[in-house]
């Protein structure tokens, strides 16, 4: 599980959003972004649709859940 605390990006705030992870200064979860990805929008539709998110919030979110995937060597 990625630990989001580690995202300057997105908050968390207890009460908002359902304490969910959001983009800052924002209503918008971070889910949101993978979910229209899986569905098949690009970043640029996604940005359309959800105004609020920059293209580098929406950006660093990706990048820091690519991160996550890096394997370390031993």
């Amino acid at each position: 599980m990625l630990d989001w605390t580690q995202c300057s990006v997105v908050e968390r705030v207890p009460g908002k959003v359902s304490g969910a992870w959001v983009f800052k200064e924002t209503r918008v979860p971070v889910q949101a972004l993978f979910e229209n990805l899986e569905g098949g929008a690009t970043v640029e539709q996604f940005l359309e649709w959800f105004p609020g998110v920059t293209r580098e919030q929406a950006l660093a979110v990706l990048k820091f859940a690519e991160s996550s995937l890096a394997v370390t060597a031993a």
